[in-house]
């Protein structure tokens, strides 16, 4: 085998599973930690009333600081007010996020990752068509300093033949605990880089897609990203030191944790979510009871920007009564009225706060 150059592809890329032990004392250790807090998580996911929209809310933070990794921020009060309302007027980089949230769902809804759904998530992403790279070409490196960090390999047979190796692992990895075979699979991923643009916010959908697909989630809520960003430059340190040293224990233990650290946190937020849905029910009944019902409250508790047709779209009531529910709301603290333009919003403050903080 050729010694390993930054400056050369990486053609002599190992495939999974490598030649170090993946699960040694300390990575195992973790690991049980991280199963249990995945097991909370995925309890406290059961819970969440009208599932489809707040799970929708969180994601949109996970879309947002996976993103963010890329140099693609927005607001959350631009990208919440234009959730399940996007049009061509939005900000460039909130179609950029909604489009990762959207990619997510996608691949969520197709349960196994097959190989060719993975340049399609990839398009779905940046929003227009991705294939496997197959020249020359593609270098990683340092943006301060223009220094090489990382040559991909090259080709796309050796790409493909490398990613069908990798969701071969994820699928069948025999006995390695499913948490070690995604943070393996997660490293390797980077090391291919498939693509020429999109890699990063991929390899981190796809994350969450094995999560689902391997029985550890049931939704995907696991919100990464945030961890990521807050210990960027270990993240992409443990990566290196794996290409370079054969580190895995170092990167195994890194991500493991992150899976822990990130699996508390939005079993945490969940919960939180819960509570305030009850108080709000409890409050909205005792000082609204003509208007109340579990689902009215539900609704504008599963997402921070509520429009009259948002009510109306689910059935409620029609849009005369919708229009006058959303007052009352709005009269007792619950909801705030926001005019843009000629349209008329109301803002959960305390969902978004929850949401965001």
């Amino acid at each position: 085998m050729m010694p390993y150059s930054r400056t050369e592809p990486y053609n002599q890329l190992p495939k999974l599973p490598p030649a170090a032990e993946l699960e040694t004392k300390s990575v195992l250790k973790l690991t049980i930690q991280a199963r249990a807090a995945l097991e909370g998580l995925k309890y406290a996911g059961r819970l969440i009333p009208n599932q489809g929209l707040l799970v929708q809310a969180l994601v949109m933070q996970e879309a947002r600081s996976s993103s963010e990794i890329e140099n693609i921020v927005t607001t959350n009060d631009d990208l919440y007010r234009s959730m399940g309302h996007a049009d061509e007027t939005a900000d460039p980089q909130v179609k950029e996020v909604l489009r990762y949230s959207k990619a997510l769902w996608q691949g969520h809804s197709r349960g196994e990752i097959a190989i060719d759904d993975v340049p399609q998530l990839a398009t779905a992403i940046i929003d227009h068509p991705v294939e496997l790279r197959a020249g020359l070409g593609t270098r990683i490196g340092n943006p301060a300093t223009g220094e090489i960090i990382y040559t991909p390999p090259v080709g796309a047979d050796r790409i493909r033949d490398l990613l069908s190796n990798m969701l071969g692992f994820v699928r069948d990895g025999g006995p390695v605990d499913p948490v070690v075979r995604i943070a393996a699979a997660h490293y390797q991923f980077e090391a291919i880089h498939p693509f020429k643009d999109g890699n990063g916010r991929t390899g981190r959908i796809l994350n969450i897609l094995w999560m689902c697909q391997l029985g550890l989630l049931e939704v995907p809520v696991l919100y990464m990203s945030r961890a990521i960003i807050e210990s960027r430059a270990e993240y992409y340190q443990r990566l290196r030191a794996v290409t370079e040293r054969q580190d895995w224990d170092g990167w195994l233990e890194y991500f493991v944790e992150i899976v822990q650290i990130t699996a508390l946190e939005t079993r945490r937020r969940i919960e939180h979510l819960q509570q305030m849905i009850q108080q709000a029910k409890l409050e909205v009944r005792a000082k609204l009871p003509k208007i109340y019902s579990a689902e009215l409250v539900e609704l504008v508790f599963g997402q921070p920007y509520i429009r009259i047709e948002t009510v109306v779209a689910a059935g409620l009531v029609k849009r005369q009564a919708a229009s006058l529910y959303l007052q009352q709301l709005e009269g007792i603290g619950v909801l705030r009225r926001r005019k843009l333009w000629r349209e008329t919003l109301y803002v959960n403050d305390a969902l978004m706060t929850a949401l965001t903080v």
